[in-house]
């Protein structure tokens, strides 16, 4: 085939068209075509995407039905019966506000910083997304943020992210956004503003604004100022980062840069920026947590109680209800300002304490007694975990000698220090322990409730029911009323004498006082002074089994020995118990069982629960007048002369009291129960191992360790007028029969020698002194020419058995 000629100007085109520039022009088209085309396979793979993810494809998503009750964890808040908040359970310290509970300076703070067209998009501000796609696709500028509007950060804090890779990030995102479109369809902006606040983390294990508020200037959200404000909404872009209580620089320029953004969208002006930013952040911070708050011990008696009620009580969708998220309301009958003085009575008198204890001994109770020491190290949680992991107890004792930075409890605050376990050990087996309990008689309210002197480090808790001590002398009052109600008179003179009980094993008790040997007491007399020897008699006049009946129909469930030197307060009894049994003795001598629930409510305030005071009309434990006596009885314990007389001269306390000191072998427990009419208060101090004590009697017994506890207490009630009836309310006055059954001195020497020697006629006032069980009648005591005549008769016995 002939090859076509090309024409002049055909020639002159080509000339000017070089090849590569067709090549260039072809590749440019195909760019085009395939950049096209991968926009719009990528709308397509993200459409799908999107598709799935609505559909299900990557898990289920929440339904509007589901999302219209959304329910966020709530702490349950435990308050006094004068409305104080005590203290939280939860997982996540959580508490619920209304919009109009939230500061408009943390609305406008959280917009201006957070979302500033929150009032425009419906869930996903698109220009935000394009402009942080940018920012950070080409520019590689990290620091333009996520785009996510307070809507998307609302679905992330409701339906926490899974951790499953960079991948499924997209996946994540999708999923927010949906969510978002769905809540802002369901909820007005207000409403969505509230969720989020009551649901973003703060730091601390701190949710919702309100507990933010609260931690960390102790105020209500509604209160916040705007600098306050700024600074926990400044907290939000990285809450452990911007913690004020860590960092107070980083939180002090955030704050700054929230103000900023709130003058450059005008909800601030520049005045106002320039007052605020130079000032410094100023924290209030209140940290009300398990361990902290008041009534601490209390609560944690209070939680499995509280779990059992939950577990047995149904929500109204048939669940049963969780104490720990579902946000319960429980009103318990602890008063707070007595729960504080009460506090501040045990800091006051354990430290002074201490302070003596840790002189006597040197730091060393145990120097003594070194088995104390190896007993503990090897009750320690050091070494048993030691030993479970295989190691000998040599090994054991040998690795727990490696210190290493850790806090302490002292009583001059919490210490950071270089300690082994065994350096531990010893610094905590040191520690002097307390119990103080103050309940009213009448109705059997707990008011104040301390278990220890810091339950963050100590929480053994020496008031419930499972921690009994010896209770020494406390114990008698139980032996007298038995007396009283068997029929035996408070006037008859008892001896002190020692006699030795040969029926247990040549047991022979004896007087702290040697010199009370030589006296006879009246039941005023024996009780005042606390005679040993005089209790034991009256005892075994009463009728063991008959004091033990009486002591458990009072409120006392620990075991009882059935043996005389129950007198002496040798049963282990707990301060709970023993306290209930004096509200007896208190209230006329009804028994009356411990309250320490009002109300439980629900988040909303729906009354769940009550639990009203309920008198019984068959809780009769003793007579009327049995209560009496024993008031007018234990009256002489407090006043001069009585081993609680230092309530009166050293600390000037003017108050109607009775109450009963006690003491243990070797100082091991210290005991005071003191009462008014219309509050009995125990207080117990020792050590948590009996092997650690004062080796003195005059610092170790209860009148010196845990009267102190209750004076200091007194002290702070005297002077605050909401107690009146506590404080100032006397005792009825005791009958004319009472009057005459005890009006008898309280001590009668021995008999003078002419009297020894020849004897002296008893007048009808003298009756009373006879042994127990006769009935009254004119007798005459045993001379010493009597007993003379006894060895003559015993001597002939014993020659006709020959």
């Amino acid at each position: 085939m002939a090859k076509r000629k090309l024409t002049p100007a055909q020639k002159r085109k080509r000339r000017k068209r070089p090849a590569g520039s067709t090549r260039r022009k072809n590749w440019k088209v195909t760019l085009l075509k395939f950049t096209l085309a991968v926009f719009f396979l990528g709308i397509l793979a993200v459409g799908g995407l999107v598709f799935l993810v609505w559909s299900g494809a990557f898990g289920k998503l929440p339904t509007r039905d589901a999302l219209s009750k959304v329910d966020n964890y709530q702490a349950t808040e435990v308050y006094s019966a004068d409305k104080v908040l005590l203290g939280r359970y939860y997982i996540q310290e959580r508490t619920l506000n209304d919009y109009d509970e939230i500061s408009e300076n943390v609305i406008n703070a959280l917009i201006a910083t957070e979302d500033v067209r929150f009032f425009e998009h419906d869930g996903v501000d698109y220009r935000s997304l394009f402009r942080v796609g940018i920012r950070t696709i080409l520019l590689q500028d990290q620091s333009s943020g996520g785009g996510s509007t307070i809507s998307q950060q609302l679905a992330k804090n409701l339906f926490p992210r899974s951790n499953r890779g960079r991948w499924y990030m997209p996946v994540i995102k999708i999923k927010e956004a949906i969510i978002a479109h769905r809540l802002e369809d369901i909820y007005s902006k207000e409403e969505i503003l509230t969720l989020y606040l009551n649901t973003v983390p703060f730091g601390d294990n701190v949710y919702g604004i309100e507990m933010a508020s609260r931690r960390f200037f102790n105020k209500p959200a509604r209160s916040l100022a705007l600098q306050e404000a700024a600074v926990l909404v400044g907290m939000l872009k990285a809450n452990h980062s911007y913690n004020p209580r860590l960092y107070p620089e980083r939180a002090l320029e955030r704050r700054n840069v929230v103000l900023a953004q709130m003058v450059k969208y005008g909800y601030i002006d520049q005045l106002t920026y320039d007052k605020l930013a130079p000032l410094p952040i100023e924290l209030n911070y209140y940290r009300i947590t398990h361990n902290t708050g008041l009534a601490t011990y209390f609560r944690e008696f209070l939680r499995p109680q509280l779990e059992e009620w939950c577990a047995n009580n149904e929500k109204p969708d048939g669940s049963p209800y969780n104490l720990y998220t579902d946000g319960l309301k429980i009103y318990t009958t602890i008063d707070s300002k007595m729960q504080r003085y009460a506090e501040n009575a045990v800091s006051t008198q354990m430290k002074s304490l201490q302070s003596v204890f840790d002189e006597h001994w040197n730091g060393k109770p145990w120097k003594n007694n070194v088995s104390v020491l190896d007993a503990a190290l090897m009750r320690s949680y050091p070494y048993k975990n030691f030993r479970k992991q295989g190691m000998s107890s040599q090994e054991a004792i040998q690795a727990m000698t490696e210190k290493r930075p850790m806090k302490i409890f002292t009583w001059d605050g919490e210490k950071e220090v270089e300690f082994s376990s065994i350096d531990s050990v010893k610094h905590y087996l040191n520690f002097l322990q307390t119990g103080l309990l103050a309940m009213d008689p009448n109705k059997g309210d707990l008011r104040a409730w301390v278990g220890g002197i810091n339950f963050e480090y100590f929480k053994y808790d020496h008031v419930n029911v499972n921690t009994r001590r010896q209770v020494g002398s406390t114990f008698k009052p139980f032996v007298y009323a038995t007396a009283l109600e068997e029929g035996i008179d408070p006037c008859t003179y008892i001896s002190g004498e020692q006699i030795q009980y040969t029926n247990l094993a040549n047991w022979t008790p004896g007087n702290a006082d040697p010199s009370e040997d030589e006296n006879k007491y009246s039941f005023a007399g024996a009780l005042s002074k606390s005679v040993n020897t005089v209790s034991v008699k009256v005892l075994e006049a009463a009728g063991i089994d008959n004091t033990i009946e009486l002591a458990k129909s009072m409120g006392i469930e620990s075991p009882l020995p059935n043996v005389p030197s129950i007198a002496l307060g040798t049963a282990d009894i707990s301060l709970l118990e023993m306290v209930t049994a004096y509200c007896s003795f208190a209230n006329g001598g009804r028994k009356v069982e411990p309250r320490y629930l009002l109300e439980i409510r629900d988040q909303d305030d729906n009354l769940l629960a009550e639990f009203p005071y309920k008198r019984n009309n068959k809780d009769r434990v003793m007579s009327q007048e049995t209560s009496a006596i024993m008031i007018e009885l234990m009256k002489t314990v407090t006043n001069e002369g009585g081993t609680a007389s230092r309530l009166r001269w050293k600390y000037g306390l003017q108050n109607d009291f009775a109450g009963k000191t006690g003491t243990t072998q070797s100082n091991a427990d210290g005991w005071f129960i003191g009462f008014t009419r219309r509050l009995v208060v125990g207080a117990w101090v020792g050590a948590d191992d009996p092997a650690i004590r004062f080796r003195s009697t005059a610092l170790g017994q209860g009148a010196n360790t845990a009267l102190p506890i209750f004076a200091s207490l007194f002290q702070q009630l005297n002077k605050d007028e909401a107690f009146r009836q506590e404080t100032r309310m006397k005792f009825p006055p005791p009958s004319n029969r009472v009057m005459r059954m005890i009006s008898c001195p309280p001590i009668k020497e021995d008999l003078s020698l002419a009297e020894r020697l020849f004897g002296q006629e008893q007048t009808s006032s003298e009756q009373r002194e006879r042994s127990f069980g006769e009935k009254p009648q004119v007798q005459r005591e045993r001379t010493f020419f009597d007993k003379i005549g006894d060895i003559f008769k015993e001597n002939k016995k014993k020659k006709r058995k020959n």
